[in-house]
């Protein structure tokens, strides 16, 4: 009876072991799409929920702990998400928590001001909302085989392109609206700009779902060119990826918002953050990743490595995001939405 018992005390003990254990921290994910880092025991401040786009991944995984040893950064631990900008956007306004949001572009912020977890005012500071720039860049094979250095040059018979879908990946919208622009001659000439994206979305072999994921397509094999971000590209060559990049002489300049939530219940330690993001060793790290740096003395010292091409225009020159995104998005009267429509390609969101 005695024996008896001591196995059922044993087993009883062994169990509740497991139950402990099973309730200890962990990761999310491993290069996945979320994952947790920092204190979160006993005496820590707050834990802040990150919620961004997927590319910039590889660079807040450096930003974070550079934060955390910092005065303002100390005992604050982090819950990241990663995944395709316009889905990110509308997972925290349909409730995910998220203390800072870090997207691809002005619409996907204007999202979250529309359902009052942004404020009005996030764009209102010295670099009007932005934390990163970048450019639209042609990510080739190694020594670029086919000598792809125009835009033109992706039209050639056999070429096959990849650039996201832009009804999920707004990054994906950074690069349809530089080969319009590229082509239409900064706007001014919109039917030569839209004759061009028929023609470019005859040669995308597949429309992945984020910029992260069409990447990653390329780099598995699919594909002669990936339109990207050209700190993809420099993502991508410090992995010991086999590629290289030619910046067209004529692409947009790329420029990534971050704001802090309303819903924050650790607005301090939020905006703190955001500040060292922002920072000279923030942007470094931003710069290290092949981000362009939006402060200036950072982008200075990084002059070199970030070229300005001569053909480079923005978003405004382009009419602005607001017309833009009704001009060519709109779900029913887009001009891509009816491209990417008779292509039989999904434009649901």
């Amino acid at each position: 009876m005695k024996q008896r018992m001591s196995i059922a005390l044993g087993l009883l003990i062994a169990a509740l072991a497991l139950v402990v254990a099973g309730c200890g921290g962990s990761s999310d994910s491993t290069g996945g799409s979320s994952s947790d880092s920092g204190s979160n025991s006993t005496g820590s401040k707050a834990t802040l929920s990150l919620v961004a786009y997927s590319t910039p991944e590889v660079a807040y995984d450096e930003i974070i702990p550079g934060f955390e040893k910092t005065t303002a950064g100390r005992g604050i631990g982090f819950k990241s998400s990663y995944g395709a900008s316009g889905d990110q956007a509308r997972a925290v306004a349909a409730g995910q928590p998220a203390d800072v949001v870090a997207l691809s572009l002005e619409p996907d912020m204007a999202t979250l001001v529309r359902a009052g977890i942004v404020a009005p005012t996030w764009d209102q500071t010295p670099t009007k909302g932005m934390v990163t720039d970048s450019v639209v860049a042609f990510v080739v094979r190694r020594g670029n085989p086919k000598h792809i250095k125009t835009w033109s040059d992706l039209l050639r018979p056999g070429v096959q392109v990849l650039t996201p879908n832009p009804f999920s990946s707004s990054g994906a919208k950074w690069n349809i609206m530089a080969a319009y622009g590229a082509a239409s001659n900064g706007g001014r000439d919109p039917a030569a700009g839209l004759t061009y994206l028929k023609n470019l979305l005859t040669h995308v072999k597949v429309q992945d779902r984020s910029g992260r994921d069409s990447l990653q397509d390329f780099l598995g094999g699919n594909g002669d060119v990936s339109l990207s971000y050209e700190n993809e590209a420099v993502t991508a060559q410090r992995r010991g990826s086999k590629v290289d990049y030619v910046i067209p002489s004529s692409t947009i300049r790329i420029e990534n918002p971050i704001a802090v939530t309303t819903r924050t219940k650790n607005p301090t330690a939020a905006r703190a953050f955001v500040s060292y993001a922002l920072s000279p060793a923030g942007q470094q790290d931003f710069a290290d990743w092949g981000y362009r740096p939006t402060d200036a003395t950072v982008f200075a010292k990084n002059k070199a490595r970030f070229p300005t091409p001569p053909g480079l225009f923005t978003i405004d020159d382009l009419g602005g995001w607001t017309r833009v995104n009704t001009q060519f998005f709109d779900p029913t009267n887009g001009s891509i939405t009816k491209i990417e429509n008779a292509a039989g390609v999904s434009t649901s969101k």
